[in-house]
This record gives C-alpha cells, structure tokens and sequence, in this order.
C-alpha cells in the first residue's frame, strides 16, 4: 500500500489526502462517487464470488459510464493479480518499502 500511497501523492494536489486514503479511504474526505468506487473496488478484491448486477448498478447511479466501470474493473483486478503474482512468488518488496502491519496489528 505504501508504494500506491507515493503514487497517489504525486497525482493529488493535496498529498495529505493520499496518507488519508492509505491509513483509511473511509475516514478520507472524498467524493460521495469515489468513495462508490473505492468500496466496489474493496468487495472485488475481498468477495469476488458476492459481486452482482447491484454493484455496478451502484456505480451507474453515482454516475459511472460503461467505460468508467470497465476501467474500475480492471484496474482493481489488476492490482489484485499482480500483487498475488509477487506473493505467490515470494518477490520482496521494493527496499524503501515499510511494511503495513496486519490487521491484528503485528508485522
């Protein structure tokens, strides 16, 4: 996440708002469609199988194209194939790479 992180702060005016994202996309101060997006995003990479005509439905009312949804799609599903690639793999990660604690809070 931290490389993702870097990437959005050089993409924002506000980098701040990628640390926000990073640390907790709900707690960050986005866009009722972005956060839209973000959470479409999360349920296809953690319950792929409960995915639905709802959700993109979900999209198109907060304003999503086709084209937009597509592109949502795949760049979730691409980030979730690369990176279960390195896992996979075992590829470390990048040296100047911190670790993000897991969700139980351990290293």
């Amino acid at each position: 996440m931290q490389a993702h992180r870097d990437d959005l702060r050089s993409e924002v005016d506000t980098p701040a708002l990628a640390d926000q994202v990073a640390a907790d996309w709900r707690a960050a101060t986005l866009p009722a469609a972005t956060r839209t997006a973000l959470a479409y995003a999360e349920k296809l990479t953690l319950t792929p199988s409960e995915m639905g005509p709802e959700d993109v439905t979900g999209l198109r009312d907060a304003g999503f194209t086709d084209e937009d949804i597509h592109d949502v799609v795949q760049i979730a599903s691409y980030f979730n194939y690369i990176n279960r690639v390195a896992d996979a793999t075992g590829v470390p990660p990048e040296p100047e790479m911190q670790p993000w604690p897991r969700e139980d809070g351990t290293w």
